[in-house]
């Protein structure tokens, strides 16, 4: 609660709550600061000059298949597509979501009738609270991932049509003292800002006067202040309950490996943490939809525990 009281009483939000991220880069008004991070996260000469946002609620081909509700999702004026998602809490299989998420753009390319396959590009921009990619020594790790399809023999690009750029904000360590580009600006301010009592000297002027302004709290109208304290909520309910399900999982695993033998005690402690995990959402009364998103279980699994206390 004590880290809920000093982010209210912060001068500038947390923007990696629903409501500071998408006041920061989800507003057309705002759009040349989403302009500015993704040509940073991208790294390519000249990638985007402007952008179109484009309703975030994607289906596929058919009203029965499986929609998709994307943080942010736009197109630039080269007629490329930008999917960018911000996820606080670790989520399984989110490699495979982030794959469904970006397919969707390319089968919404498919005119009727006659069509040479020629496709634009698709991006997919995450920006994670938590750390995805583990095989790298500490020290020798990079903080945006970028992924893409290669040829196996050669190494070489197979197609540019799809891209995935991970920023796993706990790899990036610099202080304010070793901010460098705008790169460095960006990425510490998206993990520290709401921490900041004034803006540091090395992040001063150019796109940034815009971002400080806005994410100022002193400047939110009082129903926005209502939907920033909701946001906050949120943001370290659903963080607290599950790193903490998580933890008391991997406990009860490690005491059940001892007595029952390495693989059982780790087989019942997946279970156990999946368990803990629903029952933390619901006592915090959040919605199945909203558990299916944030823990990735199926909504079967959900209802099967409301009725029986068990997967």
């Amino acid at each position: 609660m004590k880290r809920v009281i000093d982010e209210l009483n912060a001068r500038y939000m947390n923007l990696l709550t629903d409501f500071g991220f998408h006041r920061i880069f989800a507003e057309e008004s705002n759009k040349e600061l989403l302009i500015d991070f993704l040509n940073e996260i991208i790294k390519e000469e000249g990638l985007i000059a402007d952008i179109q946002y484009l309703p975030t609620e994607q289906w596929g081909n058919y009203r029965t298949d499986r929609k998709a509700v994307f943080d942010i999702f736009c197109k630039t004026e080269k007629g490329e597509f930008f999917i960018v998602e911000m996820q606080n809490a670790k989520q399984p299989f989110f490699r495979d979501r982030s794959i469904f998420y970006a397919s969707l753009p390319i089968q919404k390319q498919a005119p009727k009738g006659v069509w040479n396959f020629r496709l634009k590009a698709v991006y997919l921009v995450a920006i994670l609270d938590f750390v995805l990619f583990k095989d790298l020594k500490e020290g020798n790790e990079q903080v945006v991932e970028r992924v893409q399809l290669i040829r196996d023999n050669t190494k070489t690009v197979f197609s540019n049509k799809l891209k995935f750029a991970f920023v796993e904000l706990p790899k990036f360590r610099k202080t304010e003292k070793e901010l460098k580009t705008n790169f460095d600006k960006w990425v510490f301010l998206l993990k520290n800002i709401s921490k900041l009592e004034d803006r540091p000297e090395s992040v001063q002027g150019g796109i940034f006067e815009k971002l400080f302004e806005l994410a100022e709290i002193k400047q939110l109208t009082k129903k926005d202040m209502g939907k920033y304290r909701k946001s906050i909520l949120d943001y370290h309910d659903v963080r607290g309950a599950v790193d903490l399900a998580r933890e008391e999982a991997r406990e009860e695993a490690r005491e059940e490996a001892l007595e029952e033998g390495i693989e059982k005690g780790i087989e019942k402690g997946i279970e156990k943490e999946k368990n803990i995990i629903i029952q933390k959402c619901l006592q915090k009364n959040m919605v199945i939809e909203d558990i299916i998103f944030f823990t990735g279980f199926s909504k079967e699994q959900i209802i099967n525990y409301k009725l029986n206390g068990a997967l």
